[in-house]
Formats: C-alpha cells, sequence, structure tokens
C-alpha cells in the first residue's frame, strides 16, 4: 500500500494511479491502458481526451473563471441555459445550474414543495418514488431514493414524507402470462393508488428514472408505463420529476431519455455527461408554469449552492452537446448500442448465470443470477459484483458492477456505459475483455 492522505471510497484500497487519457482510454502511472466501458459512472461520454471541451474550459479560464451568482450572470450560463431550453422536451424551458446530479435532485424536491406553497397548497408535502431506485447522496436525494442498502443507516435522517412504490422490472417482477404492457398499467397504477392513500391534496409529486442506472442495471420502463405514470399525475395535480442524471443527455440515444417514452415531465434533472467529466456540472431543468409561480409569488427560490451557474463549468456543457451535435454522436450511440447488445447477447446470452440483458443505446446492463430459470439472485455473501470489477480492471477493462440488484441487498448486475466516440473494434474489445473476466470469476462449466 502507498502512503496517501486521501479519505478514499474504499478504506485501505490499493488504486493505480490515473495519469492520461487517449480517447475511451485511462493511463494509469505504470502505463496500463483501461479501456473505458463505463465512463467511470456513465458521465466521460466524449472519452478522455476531447480537444474541443478542453479548449473550451481553457478558454473561458482566460476570460473569467467563476462568478457567483447572486452578484452575476455569465455568458456561458446564458448561453448553455438557451441551449438546453431550445432541446428540452415538452413545456421545459427554465434552467438552472448546479455541480452534479444529487443537487439537481434535491433542487428538484425543493422546488417541488415550494411551488405548492407560492400557489396556495401548503398541504402538498409528499413525495413518492420507486423501491431500486437511485436519486443522490445528500439527505433529501437519498431519503427518495430506494435503495435499501443506501438508506440504512442513515434511516433516522431521512424525512418521512418519501413514499415509495414497486419499479418498473418486467423481466424479473412480470407474472407468468401478464404481457409488458398489462405489467406496466399493473405497477403504474401503484402510484394512483398511493396518491389516494396519502390524500391526493397532499402529493406535490413523483420522482422516478426513465431508465435505472446504478441500482437496477439499466433497466428502461416497458411501453405505456410512463404515459400511464404521466396520466396519474396530471389527474391528481402531481409534478412528475424526471432523474435522467445518468441516463440523459445522449446515453440512450436521444438528447434525454424521456423522448423515447413519449412524454415530458414538469421537472427534469441532467448532469454527468453534461459535462463529459471534464468539469462537475448537473442542471435541473422545470416549465415556465413553475418558474413563474416563484416569479409572481416570493420572487426567490430558496435554495442555492455556492457553485451555481459556474462560468468554466457551463462552457464546457456547451462545447459537449456541441461535440455530440455536430459530430452526429446520438447516430453512434444507437448503432454502437445495438452492437453492444448483439455482442453481449452472443457472449452471454446462454451463460448459467447471465439471467437478462438489457438497456437502451450506450446504457447496458447484464443481471446474474444463481439460477436462470427461478432468477434467484446470488449469494450476496460472495461478493460476485466486487471480484467482478477487480478481473475486468485486471483485463484492463473498467465496467461497473454493483451489488444489491433485486432489493438492495441481494442480486448482482454489470453496468456498461462506454463513451459516444466508441467504434465497432472498441465494442467487440468490450465484449472479449469481459468475457475474460466473466471466465476467471463465473467460469460457464
Amino acid at each position: 500500500m502507498k502512503s496517501t492522505a486521501v479519505f478514499a471510497r474504499v478504506c485501505n484500497a490499493d488504486l493505480p494511479i490515473a495519469v492520461a487519457g487517449d480517447g475511451p482510454f485511462i493511463i494509469d502511472a505504470e502505463g496500463k491502458r483501461y479501456l473505458d466501458a463505463c465512463g467511470g459512472a456513465a458521465v466521460s461520454c466524449l472519452g478522455h481526451s476531447n480537444r474541443a471541451v478542453l479548449d473550451a474550459v481553457k478558454t473561458q479560464l482566460d476570460r473569467i473563471a467563476y462568478a457567483h451568482t447572486s452578484f452575476f450572470t455569465s455568458e456561458p450560463a446564458e448561453a448553455l441555459a438557451m441551449k438546453l431550453a431550445s432541446l428540452a422536451p415538452g413545456d421545459i424551458s427554465r434552467v438552472y445550474f448546479v455541480s452534479g446530479g444529487s443537487e439537481a435532485t434535491e433542487s428538484a424536491i425543493k422546488l417541488a414543495r415550494q411551488y405548492f406553497l407560492e400557489t396556495g397548497e401548503p398541504e402538498r408535502r409528499h413525495v413518492i418514488a420507486r423501491w431500486q431506485s437511485y436519486h443522490g447522496n445528500t439527505l433529501g436525494a437519498l431519503a427518495a431514493g430506494g435503495n435499501r442498502w443506501r438508506r440504512t443507516q442513515f434511516e433516522p435522517y431521512l424525512a418521512p414524507a418519501m413514499h415509495h412504490i414497486a419499479p418498473c422490472h418486467y423481466w424479473r417482477w412480470g407474472e407468468a402470462g401478464e404481457s409488458e404492457e398489462a405489467y406496466g398499467r399493473r405497477v403504474a397504477d401503484e402510484l394512483e393508488a398511493r396518491i389516494l392513500e396519502l390524500g391526493p391534496q397532499s402529493v406535490a409529486a413523483f420522482i422516478a428514472e426513465p431508465v435505472v442506472g446504478a441500482t437496477m442495471g439499466a433497466v428502461p420502463a416497458v411501453p405505456g408505463y410512463f404515459k400511464r405514470i404521466r396520466e396519474i399525475c396530471d389527474r391528481y395535480g402531481v409534478l412528475l420529476i424526471l432523474d435522467e442524471v445518468m441516463c440523459g443527455m445522449g446515453r440512450t440515444g436521444t438528447l434525454f431519455a424521456c423522448e423515447q417514452d413519449g412524454i415530458a415531465p414538469d421537472i427534469l434533472c441532467i448532469a454527468k455527461g453534461l459535462g463529459a467529466g471534464i468539469q462537475p456540472i448537473g442542471a435541473m431543468l422545470c416549465t415556465d408554469r413553475i418558474h413563474d409561480a416563484i416569479a409572481a409569488g416570493s420572487g426567490f427560490f430558496q435554495h442555492g449552492h455556492t457553485y451555481l451557474g459556474h462560468p468554466t463549468a457551463c462552457a464546457a456543457g456547451m462545447a459537449v452537446i456541441g461535440e455530440i451535435e455536430e459530430r452526429g454522436l446520438l447516430d453512434n450511440v444507437r448503432v454502437m448500442g445495438a452492437r453492444l447488445q448483439s455482442g453481449l447477447e452472443q457472449a452471454f446470452g446462454q451463460h448459467p448465470n447471465v439471467g437478462d440483458i438489457r438497456g437502451r443505446g450506450l446504457f447496458r446492463g447484464i443481471e446474474l443470477v444463481a439460477d436462470r430459470d427461478t432468477k434467484a439472485p446470488l449469494d450476496p455473501a460472495d461478493k460476485v459484483n466486487v471480484k467482478l470489477k477487480k478481473a475486468a480492471m485486471a483485463e484492463g477493462l473498467m465496467v461497473y458492477p454493483m451489488g444489491g440488484t433485486v432489493d438492495g441487498q441481494a442480486g448482482d448486475h454489470v453496468l456498461i456505459a462506454p463513451p459516444y466516440i466508441v467504434g465497432e473494434d472498441e465494442i467487440d474489445e468490450i465484449v472479449a475483455r469481459l468475457s475474460r473476466a466473466f471466465a476467471r470469476v463465473l467460469p460457464a462449466s
């Protein structure tokens, strides 16, 4: 173990030192190259050496790096807000910049509450989310999240105004003979039941990920699910918050993941891919209706962070969107995503410990099981996800294995989210290296 003063995520972890980036590769201090097939946490969507974004950051640094938003706005913030508003779905038209995903969802939850205070419905206080969701690690976001492992030790601090319904994961929880559409209607209707249980005039918002990322492993909703959710929210005056922190900004093949579900939210959260890992940035977007209620009332959103609208971060975000548009990267996400799905199915489709391979675009997940027929999860004590990550790193491959896929304790999956610049050879190499990692940990015979 090298000497360090860093308080690491995992104490006593002996991690390689990253010293350089080259497209989809990270290079460590020993010269080993790692093919980044997960973007860290689905962050580095343009790889690790994108010159256009780096130059945009350097140019902004030469102008002004930071100006506090209680005193100034900035050209990059104004430009990026206009760009995002022009691209956003539905009536989304206002943009509130933050530093990352947890801040974005925390801001959304607070905005939902303040909106109803400003419009004369102070009794609306409850927020409904889904089990096995993840919305961030700040306390409000963690309370909304539905991953029991992350919640347990902080339970005394979590707001009792947060409630949860079933996730939408047809492969695991669809009943025998039940169609995808019928299943989606059944689990979506849990939202209406919970609203009626709590009292329709007491519910402020429902929050969900269009494609569930870290806690379930790239699980999209079944067709029709979110349209039904949208109908229920509209019927009872509940705000719909969509968390696209991980699945948004092109990751699933459209700039906003909800486009593929044919709906638009009232509040939308993005981060990760917005800055491509080059600068920390996130954003909460909302409709004019919500913004104007604040403007016509107190005129002040009672919330804030030090780095709101950071000029350098906004310059990076603007350059990232420019790269996605000018290089036609959404097309590449769709084409390479299909190739990745096909390669994973060919390599792992008959593996005795692989139950499901799913996702959209360059956001794919492999759910691991002890038994394919019963879908029984692997024993959590075996820590297969930890072993797979270590084996993949030995093969020079970064993937994102996680545990607790089923209920926050049991279940393992591997999340794969390579950069949008990835090519055919690199997709094939991801599959090949992952196959070797599997052979080390879960030999097929």
